[in-house]
């Protein structure tokens, strides 16, 4: 009779834990100027700045491109 044990061998996967990029977007209340992310307004039911106005513009990121001439 041989006797059979079950080993358990546990698989250790290998990963690479890469940080992912998030790039937080902010956007600017048209009338007062203030500054939101977009975590900010996803937290709230309606997309609304603190002044009560509803209109935003999309600030750009301070990242200048250069572009070579030809």
């Amino acid at each position: 009779m041989i006797n059979m044990v079950d080993e358990n061998i546990e698989e250790v996967e290998e990963t690479e834990e890469v940080p992912e990029e998030t790039f937080d977007v902010v956007y600017s209340c048209l009338r007062c100027d203030t500054h939101v992310s977009n975590t900010e307004l996803s937290r709230l039911p309606e997309i609304k700045c603190i002044c009560g106005f509803r209109v935003f513009t999309k600030v750009r990121p301070p990242v200048v491109k250069t572009v070579k001439a030809i």
